[in-house]
């Protein structure tokens, strides 16, 4: 693994996260990692921070609640198409998705939170903020699309502590 600045490799990974990318959470024993396809990285409060949103019902929430921290990996070379599937079409709650996927896990380099072997670009954060969307805010447009069924988003920012990638799959 090689450290780079949170801003290095940026455009891959913009472009690589509509198609997905993974979002772990530990807390104490429990783990879990779920599919995101949206997300930002930005510099807020003199830090640089990673921008997820995790919608009420999953079970990465609840984990998220506790933990709060998190780890992004991001296929970059390889493009892990079923596993994201998985990761994003079920949930942890039912089932080991990290086991039933075949994914291997690797240390992160300062969270208990662990990275997923074999993407390219990592992001280790601790939350320093998260919000609850307010539907009245949202634009109807949005609002028609992303939200039909009413389950919105939380919005956690999390400070980003390590920025690295893996050479061999950039």
């Amino acid at each position: 693994m090689k450290n780079v600045g949170y801003n290095e490799y940026l455009k891959e990974v913009l472009e690589q996260l509509p198609k997905g990318a993974f979002l772990t959470v530990k807390n104490g024993e429990q783990l879990n990692t779920m599919t995101i396809g949206w997300g930002t990285v930005g510099y807020i409060w003199k830090m640089p921070v990673f921008m997820v949103l995790v919608r009420h019902s999953r079970h990465t929430y609840r984990l998220l609640e506790e933990a709060k921290e998190f780890t992004i990996s991001i296929p970059l070379k390889n493009d892990f198409k079923k596993e994201l599937a998985l990761c994003g079409t079920k949930s942890g709650r039912d089932m080991d998705k990290i086991k039933e996927a075949k994914l291997n896990l690797l240390p992160a380099q300062t969270m208990e939170t662990p990275i997923i072997d074999g993407c390219g670009r990592y992001f280790e954060c601790k939350v320093v903020y998260q919000q609850s969307m307010e539907p009245s805010l949202l634009i109807p447009e949005i609002k028609g699309t992303a939200y039909k069924q009413g389950d919105y988003h939380v919005l956690y920012y999390g400070e980003i502590k390590a920025s690295y990638i893996n050479e061999d799959y950039i």
